[in-house]
């Protein structure tokens, strides 16, 4: 292909010098006698490239995901687009990628069978993101049952999270989204911005005579959809200026320093305004008007109320709405007199436990769980009030057993301690109810089989042995650990490649993974291959005895040793997962191209 666009070019480059050279007019320029190959193939690379042109296309105009970047992943979702067998859908989205450049902050495709998330026969064909890797092997940027092979793009971006490549936000802008059932023996989808094109060309129906449904997801990202040429259960959402219904304020601090003035103390506050047709945006301080009740200018607990009267297109609204909320004033730091502790934090017994997979790990520290922690701060002129925990600097937990004074700073250097006790935890070994996860050949496609849920009560470790077998092909073929509570509210999904997210894993200061000791060389790519090439091969039969601490804290621990086929013992560990409901903490197991036997 390399050859045939540099034939290619020379041929144009040359067409352009001929038109160059000569004042002829008319077409008779462009007969130059050339291969018919060539020119053939020049044509076809034209008709390739070629935007296809939409009909029938609708206004749907909504935006999914809020524009502050907050939504992580599978937290917002467009309508449901239902696309019977033989048809094509049509879609037209603004997108915008996460302004942090990580590869994988733009948007997905979820293709599923004609059901409800959540439905008891809800199941996934796969998921396909508009990102793309140098290593499509190796890195998620699609799923399920939809193959890499099957994938190509115009665009690689860095598969290392941390490396953030600015080329990322050539995905954003207005992309065309199809998704074609129309052709008999394929399955097709196509992302096309205009700077970027991911196309997935599957070579076998999908679905064949049922209907299938595809909705999109963002993941610290947002979208404006635009248009479609199938409607959505539930109807388009219409274009024409919406007037505003409701909003919710976001980010409105629960306390500012008196002698600050409320436009600049509420500049980091927001709005979630919903329109008419359920049209939601998120909007900025500018657009918004606030006022205190009763004034700020002494310490005391205030109401906040907000007011915005704009449409959808920012004409004056008919009507403009309101909201509230509460906040207090309260004197500057440097006057602060005393720092005492109100009421004491609702847990203060911690538990850790030490596996074979942590025996490296140095200083290794706990989070301090500061629910139902109570402040009370006194002022000069003997004010008091409640001391916003946030603005407080926490000292450190240490993995070892005894009590510790933990020291809690405010800003203006005063201090308070609080005392907790830290214990090993009590170990038990636990054997699941389910025999084995997954199939022999390792086909189990991504999150369509579970273990039931194991509940590990505040301050104990569960220890799981089991066999675990991969396809070899992907890192991720192997076990993959949930923790989630009763609700099936996730904390963190973790898999044996030393890889998770979820609520306590994505953006946690604390989260330590490893072990780093044997983690792969990044330079050069060839011995990074060659160390995941032998890992995929020793976790084929690897025998695993896995960990699961609840210490307790609103954290947890996951650890694992995992000696493989070839007589290679790993390490893996996952310390300080948050967002933990120590009284309803479970775990399950699924896979993916893998299979599991207790």
């Amino acid at each position: 292909m390399k050859h045939l666009n540099k034939i290619a070019s020379a041929f144009c480059a040359a067409a352009l010098g001929m038109l160059a050279l000569t004042s002829c007019e008319g077409g008779e320029l462009y007969k130059v006698n050339a291969p018919d190959w060539v020119a053939a193939k020049v044509d076809s690379i034209a008709e390739a490239n070629k935007p296809e042109e939409l009909v029938g296309m609708m206004d749907d105009y909504y935006t999914v995901g809020a524009t502050d970047y907050s939504n992580g992943f599978w937290s917002a979702f467009s309508k449901y687009y239902v696309i019977p067998d033989g048809t094509k859908w049509n879609a037209e989205v603004n997108v915008y990628p996460n302004p942090d450049n990580v590869y994988y902050k733009n948007v997905a495709l979820i293709v599923t069978n004609d059901a409800d998330r959540g439905a008891t026969n809800y199941s996934e064909y796969g998921a396909y993101r508009y990102d793309a890797t140098g290593d499509s092997i190796k890195w998620n940027s699609q799923w399920g049952k939809l193959w890499f092979k099957y994938t190509t793009s115009t665009l690689g971006l860095s598969p290392d999270a941390d490396s953030k490549d600015p080329n990322a936000q050539k995905l954003a802008g207005k992309m065309t989204l199809t998704v074609d059932r129309s052709k008999e023996g394929e399955f097709i989808i196509r992302m096309d911005n205009g700077s970027v094109v991911k196309t997935y060309n599957q070579p076998y129906e999908l679905g064949s005579g049922e209907n299938i449904r595809c909705f999109l997801v963002v993941d610290g990202s947002y979208l404006q959809f635009l248009t479609t040429n199938i409607e959505p259960i539930g109807g388009c959402t219409s274009k024409e200026d919406k007037q505003p219904v409701s909003m919710v304020l976001n980010n409105v601090p629960s306390e500012i320093q008196q002698g600050i003035e409320l436009e600049e103390a509420m500049k980091g506050v927001t709005a979630t305004v919903t329109y008419e047709q359920d049209v939601v945006a998120e909007i900025e301080a500018g657009d918004l008007v606030f006022n205190s009740i009763p004034d700020i200018a002494d310490p005391g607990k205030k109401t906040l109320v907000v007011m915005y009267a704009k449409t959808t297109n920012g004409a004056a609204a008919v009507k403009p709405i309101m909201a509230s909320a509460e906040f207090e004033v309260v004197p500057s730091a440097d006057k602060m007199t005393s720092l005492v502790v109100k009421t004491a934090p609702k847990r203060t017994n911690y538990y850790y436990y030490n596996s074979a997979a942590v025996s490296d790990v140095k200083d290794r520290t706990f989070v301090f769980d500061r629910e139902g922690l109570e402040l009370t701060a006194t002022y000069e002129g003997g004010y008091t009030s409640s001391y916003n925990l946030d603005s407080l600097e926490y000292g450190t937990v240490k993995a070892q057993a005894g009590t510790q004074a933990v020291t809690l700073k405010a800003k203006n250097g005063k201090t308070v301690t609080v005392n907790v006790t830290v214990s090993e935890s009590a170990l038990k070994l636990h054997k699941m109810a389910e025999k084995d996860l997954g199939t022999e050949d390792c086909a189990t496609g991504w999150w369509s089989v579970f273990t039931n849920d194991v509940k590990v009560p505040a301050g104990e470790t569960y220890q799981v042995d089991f066999t675990n077998y991969g396809n070899t092909i992907n890192n991720w073929s192997n076990f993959v650990v949930i923790l989630r509570n009763s609700k099936l509210a996730e904390s963190a999904v973790v898999r044996a490649d030393y890889f998770g997210w979820g609520a306590g894993y994505d953006g946690n200061p604390d989260l330590r993974v490893g072990d780093v000791s044997i983690l792969p060389p990044a330079e050069p790519a060839d011995e990074n291959a060659a160390w995941w090439s032998k890992w995929r091969e020793s976790m084929n039969g690897a025998k695993v005895s896995l960990y699961i601490t609840n210490l307790n804290n609103g954290t947890a621990d996951v650890q694992a040793v995992m000696k493989g086929s070839d007589g290679t013992t790993y390490k893996l560990y996952y310390l300080n997962i948050k967002a933990v409901e120590p009284d309803d903490m479970n775990f399950s197991f699924t896979v993916d191209g893998s299979y599991l036997v207790f």
